[in-house]
């Protein structure tokens, strides 16, 4: 009975990290489609001071404030943005009902994770994105691949535990 509660303990380690990494491409999605009101908000707040992060903000609202104004249909390609993050988060509900099946989920991820830092760099350079916002990105990638492989050893050791018996 000892082996069948530390199964469990797994599995729900294993649930927890991931509600965890769904919770947060969800929250990404939904942060996407708001972008005036939350550079609004911002504005209102006084976040937008005269330093490096506040003068990126504000030239940021300025840009989205003219392009909501004169061209809306611009902001759909953030719609669809959130969307994708909503399909992905979507995948991950694999691993919840079976992680051990669907760990090829978890390891696309983690190579999503990893592919995060190059295109932060490479398309934030080309895009004029400030350097300090390209880190941000890229900490993105780095807590959901840290996340991720996590759950991927808790994964090994769930796997090693069920199936160890018919190796013997």
């Amino acid at each position: 009975m000892k082996e069948q509660e530390h199964i469990i303990a797994i599995e729900k380690k294993i649930k927890l990290m991931l509600g965890i990494f769904i919770g947060g491409l969800i929250f990404s999605g939904l942060s996407a489609i708001p972008l005036l009101t939350e550079l609004s908000f911002l504005e209102q707040m006084g976040l937008m001071a005269d330093h490096s992060l506040g003068r990126w903000l504000q030239q940021c609202f300025d840009a989205i404030r003219i392009i909501h104004n004169e061209f809306p249909f611009v902001a759909y390609g953030t719609d669809w943005l959130a969307f994708g993050h909503f399909m992905i988060a979507v995948v991950f509900i694999g691993p919840l009902i079976d992680p051990v099946r669907n760990r090829w989920v978890i390891h696309f991820g983690m190579i999503a994770c990893i592919s995060v830092i190059p295109m932060s760099m490479i398309a934030g350079y080309f895009r004029s994105i400030p350097f300090f916002w390209q880190m941000i990105d890229c900490s993105f990638g780095i807590i959901g691949l840290a996340l991720l492989t996590y759950i991927n050893a808790k994964i090994n050791q769930l796997e090693k535990l069920i199936y160890a018996p018919y190796f013997v």
